[in-house]
């Protein structure tokens, strides 16, 4: 269960315990001082503790009516917190909250080959909306309630409360399952850490990492992560390149999405293509013509990326296209040519 989930559940049952508790101690001091049987001590108790009043079952000692006096002024306020807890449960949306973290643990346990992205930070949050626009299967995990209660539920985000260097939150979100971890916490200590873990855990992951430090990034790369970003750096290189080479930034920033632009880019694997596009040359598919999208690289085993492939290039085994074009023209090609 997540933190969350473990929270809402320690008041419900503390409030419970409370409840037994003071009926125990009321029954056993009314056995004790009056001698009650047993059931006309919990009588006695259930009826002083629900604060309505009561019949005695007898005339009470002097004892007996201290005892009272002392067992009654203890349970106003236990009644107020029991009350307080049921409250919130039936008129502030706890309940719901429990069966919420409930189901989506359920869900969290059925997902297979999916992504988990620890920290939902500014770098956090943006891999989110990428991976949300390309309908991947992912679980967040974040250390601030805060932050989880703020994102609205209409984004359907699979949240687990919890600190992402610890096993078993990593093991929570399917960590065993999962085909890639994105960590892109504040500290880079953290990111190395949660690194060492997810490879252990996992040794066949795909890890991509957040730096922040330099000379962070050589220790995320020992401890096992594929791919190191490093914001700020990257940042100050593309301010820079503003100015050095602003229509080549113009130009990326089209088919990165910015701005709202049409201009996609897509990867597609041999594996992807219908049976009968296999084994083709780019001449034979003609792609272009067909879908309006362009092959701009490929990417095979031996040579590497290619760029600007020529057409008689064949398409074998293991090999990738890397296509440019607008969002009708990919949705066209992959009408066409995928499975």
């Amino acid at each position: 269960m997540t933190v969350l989930l473990h929270r809402s559940m320690r008041r419900l049952v503390f409030a419970s315990l409370l409840f037994v508790a003071s009926i125990i101690i009321g029954a056993i001091g009314f056995m004790l001082l009056e001698g009650y049987t047993l059931l006309d001590s919990t009588y006695m108790s259930i009826q002083i503790f629900s604060t309505v009043g009561f019949n005695e079952i007898g005339p009470l000692s002097s004892s007996g009516k201290v005892f009272s006096i002392f067992y009654f002024t203890m349970n106003l306020g236990i009644f107020a917190y029991i009350v307080s807890v049921i409250s919130s449960y039936l008129f502030e949306g706890e309940l719901q909250k429990i069966f919420k973290n409930i189901t989506s643990k359920r869900e969290m346990e059925k997902l297979n080959d999916h992504i988990i992205v620890c920290g939902f930070g500014k770098n956090g949050a943006m891999a989110v909306r990428e991976l949300i626009a390309a309908k991947k299967d992912f679980v967040v995990i974040e250390r601030d309630g805060q932050v989880i209660e703020e994102v609205p539920e209409e984004k359907h985000i699979r949240f687990i409360n919890g600190n992402a260097i610890l096993d078993e939150v990593l093991i929570e979100a399917g960590i065993e399952r999962a085909t890639t971890v994105i960590t892109a916490l504040r500290e880079d200590s953290d990111n190395v850490f949660i690194t060492l873990t997810a490879r252990e855990l996992n040794p066949n992951i795909k890890i991509i990492a957040k730096a922040t430090e330099v000379t962070s990034e050589k220790k995320l790369y020992r401890a096992g992560a594929a791919h190191v970003v490093m914001p700020d750096y990257l940042g100050g290189v593309h301010m820079a390149h503003l100015i050095t080479k602003p229509y080549v930034i113009e130009f990326l920033d089209l088919i990165s999405g910015v701005g709202g632009s049409k201009l996609e880019l897509e990867e597609v694997s041999y594996n992807d293509l219908k049976d009968n596009y296999k084994n083709k040359t780019l001449k034979d598919l003609d792609i272009r013509n067909v879908s309006g999208a362009t092959v701009i690289a490929f990417k095979d085993d031996l040579k590497g990326f290619l760029f600007n492939p020529h057409s008689t290039k064949q398409i074998s085994e293991g090999d990738i296209l890397i296509l440019l074009g607008e969002t009708e023209h990919i949705g066209k090609f992959k009408e066409s040519y995928l499975k």
